[in-house]
């Protein structure tokens, strides 16, 4: 990370985008904050952020920044369930930040589109050491059009495949390093009676993330970045198609057991069947170490394995590449009185203390030298792993419900959950996402 001034899984972030963005609801309105506030004015910087347990970290790189800057930055928590509609009233408005916290990708192409972000690229371009800063795939999944509009503010969240270890060594299994592999895994288990991948399919987020894995690793990441970009042919391309059979071929194989569409997450009920050994694999966002740790301490502690997505047999994806939350970011809204201030603000955040907080924090920083840093974590094998698989990856690809905005991720995620319920065939799902 920079030493010189000179830097959870969130469901529904794309849903705001589809709002028309006001430009004058509260454009009357005084005070500071959210609330009916304004952005910082002359002197001071607003500090948009999404009020959860990291905030902390947030908190005092404020804190740290004001010590030593004449403009001073005011930190506004917003309630995680009230963050994206207030953050949509206000962008237009005096009310809006100066700068703010976003997921990238679909959560801010709105504002994109009406020149309400400032485009970072010149920064870049003119900063090496900053862009320098950042893994490339990190900084890549934050992109718009192609530009960058945000820097990376807190940890990574990639999507692993998890195994019960003590589920493996009972069945003499491996964690699969092959579709080969895994196939023949689902045949292990379900002899033994056991379900061979947790699935809370009562949702379809969950659902998504093997969607997104398998069409990365079949036809690259390029076909879905094609759809991203706008060209809903993409959904018509053959590897789609091959996704949507294979998860045909999952589900009738058993893969998930005969219930999963009544498994839910948010009420822990996919993770306590794959810690109470009724499953033995879990395909989940890197927070399911931190929700095991919670609820199944013994499990966390011991039982708990990972690993990649496997390789599929003439596939056109990297096996390396990586799906999920890149890392949320931080945005600098145009119309910011301080813009300079603003500027500095998010390169403060870029430094040293910063991500040493993130790391105390149990954050797995996007910085390219946190490497070292991560022998402090509260579990440093853990957060090593992570880090160097998404170091090493080619791509990162930004969950598709967050990439895509409203219009298209709702009926996908209705569309995904058919598939796997049966409702729609493979041909099916194609032509419905065609038409979305």
């Amino acid at each position: 990370m920079r030493t010189n001034l000179s830097p959870r899984r969130v469901r529904g972030i794309a849903a705001f985008t589809a709002a028309v963005l006001a430009s004058s609801v509260l454009a009357a309105c005084g005070s500071s904050g959210p609330d009916g506030a304004g952005g910082g004015g002359e002197g001071t910087i607003d500090v948009w952020v999404y009020q959860d347990a990291s905030t902390k970290v947030q908190e005092k790189v404020v804190e740290r920044f004001n010590k030593q800057s004449d403009v001073k930055a005011e930190l506004v928590q917003v309630p995680g369930d009230t963050y994206l509609d207030k953050l949509r009233t206000s962008m237009g408005t005096p009310n809006a930040p100066d700068v703010f916290f976003n997921w990238g990708g679909g959560s801010i192409a709105n504002f994109v589109e009406k020149d309400m972000v400032v485009d970072l690229g010149p920064e870049f371009a003119k900063d090496a050491e900053l862009k320098k800063t950042f893994i490339q795939s990190i900084l890549d999944a934050g992109k718009v059009d192609g530009k960058y509009y945000g820097v990376p503010m807190r940890g990574m969240q990639p999507v692993i495949l998890f195994h019960n270890k003590d589920v493996f060594e009972k069945a003499g299994a491996e964690p699969p390093e092959t579709w080969e592999d895994l196939l023949k895994l689902i045949d292990t288990f379900k002899k033994d009676g056991v379900t061979p991948f947790a699935l809370a399919g009562a949702d379809a987020w969950p659902e998504l993330m093997w969607i997104e894995y398998l069409l990365d690793r079949i036809g690259g990441p390029e076909v879905f970045q094609r759809i991203q970009d706008g060209d809903k042919s993409g959904w018509g391309d053959p590897a789609v198609l091959e996704t949507a059979e294979t998860i045909k071929d999952l589900v009738d194989r058993g893969a998930f057991g005969k219930n999963f569409s009544s498994v839910n997450y948010t009420a822990d009920g996919a993770s306590t069947l794959f810690a109470k050994d009724r499953a033995a694999m879990h395909l989940m966002g890197s927070w399911e170490y931190a929700n095991q740790k919670a609820n199944q301490p013994e499990f966390a502690k011991s039982g708990l394995g990972w690993s990649a997505f496997p390789a599929v047999p003439g596939g056109k994806g990297d096996p390396k590449n990586v799906v999920g939350n890149p890392t949320n970011y931080w945005s600098i809204n145009t119309k910011a009185e301080e813009r300079d201030a603003a500027l500095e603000f998010v390169k403060f955040a870029a430094q040293d203390a910063y991500a040493e907080d993130l790391v105390a924090n149990g954050d797995v920083p996007t910085t390219t030298d946190a490497a070292e840093r991560l022998k402090a974590h509260s579990a440093p094998e853990y957060a090593s792993f992570q880090y160097e698989m998404v170091k090493a990856a080619p791509s990162f690809t930004l969950s598709w419900d967050q990439a895509l905005p409203a219009q298209q991720a709702t009926p996908m995620q209705t569309n995904i959950q058919k598939l796997f319920n049966g409702q729609l065939t493979p041909q099916q799902f194609v032509d419905a996402m065609k038409d979305v």
